[in-house]
């Protein structure tokens, strides 16, 4: 027993002497030297001596000029689709659109729509969504200190303090404050007031159980945008930035058009409606099976909230209709690339902006 236990301390490196001298080697033994251990990490990145080529910042993003760099970088933006992408692509939504839902499931779907986003924020709370602080490089607007409203209200007549702002903002379905807190949190916006509203009760409590909602600088509230003649917190003519982000989408397509009317009677003349959504053939679309369509480009999700798909051309027709001129709409076309698993994913988004005449 004494020549085996000699014999098996012998066998066994002492501290220090167990090196990786090739990572071919990992699996030779139970450990390595902690200095090895980020050489030990890479074997699980295939893409860590990818070659990735400087990054060239232009106008127009990162484009993808030659396919053949598709890998070389996680995401491509303004992405050209040729025909057969076009052609598999409407094969795809003929195929998940090839029968609409019942009307009585339907109905439910719409009755029951605030109840269905209520349980997906009670669910997920504030870690679905992340905070869009790329908002401040698409509109300007909201952290210029040059734009605030000639008509805020005197101190000394003010009775809240969303009268005493020089810039007063909504965005409508807020969700747990993506929005709102990177807007309370830009210096420049000190002077601003922001409105804020979802029709999920959840969403609206969690804002404001936030440590950094301030009832001074912003006001939360629930509210179905959709519905007729909505009371609002503030009069009409009285905002200067509306803000309405993969919020429309939610929305049943009938209801678009009154939805747009209504929230355009708040903007002061000269204010802005901005607007991004999901666009057609976008990714999502295209992964609806069968049985999950309400009607043309709206599908319910299996957690029983819905989604829209729009085109250009359809919201040019709905803000312009509603009395508002075009600054703004655009289709971004984006590549989402997973390099580990050689995986390819297309994003289309319309992004829009909207002024009321003055």
């Amino acid at each position: 027993m004494e020549e085996s236990s000699s014999s098996s301390e012998l066998k066994r490196p002492q501290f220090g002497t167990r090196n990786l001298s090739d990572p071919q080697n990992v699996f030779q033994h139970n450990a390595c030297l902690s200095s090895w251990f980020s050489c030990l990490h890479i074997r699980y990145d295939p893409t860590r001596f990818r070659k990735k080529p400087a990054l060239k910042e232009t106008c127009d993003g990162r484009t993808l000029k030659n396919q053949e760099d598709v890998w070389h970088h996680n995401a491509w933006d303004n992405v050209l689709w040729d025909e057969k992408q076009v052609e598999a692509a409407e094969a795809k939504l003929k195929l998940n659109s090839s029968s609409f839902m019942d009307e009585e499931v339907a109905l439910k779907y719409e009755k029951e729509a605030s109840q269905f986003w209520d349980t997906f924020y009670s669910t997920h709370e504030n870690k679905f969504f992340k905070d869009r602080h790329w908002l401040f490089t698409e509109l300007p607007e909201l952290c210029s200190e040059h734009l605030e409203s000639s008509s805020a209200t005197d101190a000394t007549k003010a009775s809240a303090p969303c009268q005493l702002a020089g810039f007063r903002i909504l965005e409508v379905g807020c969700g747990t404050g993506s929005t709102v807190f990177p807007l309370l949190e830009a210096n420049t916006l000190k002077k601003s007031f922001v409105f804020c509203c979802d029709f999920a009760p959840k969403a609206v409590e969690l804002v404001k159980s936030n440590p950094e909602y301030d009832p001074a600088r912003c006001h939360g509230f629930v509210c179905d945008i959709s519905e007729d003649n909505v009371k609002f917190p503030f009069p009409e003519n009285s905002l200067d930035v509306i803000l309405v982000i993969f919020v429309l989408s939610a929305i049943s397509p009938e209801k678009f058009s009154s939805t747009i009317v209504q929230l355009s009677r708040q903007l002061k003349p000269g204010g802005r409606i901005f607007f991004r959504d999901y666009g057609r053939y976008d990714m999502a679309e295209l992964r609806f099976k069968p049985g999950k369509c309400i009607s043309e480009h709206f599908f319910v999700r299996g957690d029983g909230t819905r989604v829209y798909f729009f085109s250009q051309d359809e919201l040019r027709k709905l803000f312009e209709g509603a009395g508002l001129v075009e600054e703004q709409n655009v289709i971004d076309r984006r590549l989402l690339v997973n390099r580990g698993k050689q995986l390819t994913m297309y994003r289309v988004w319309i992004q829009c902006k909207y002024r009321k005449p003055t």
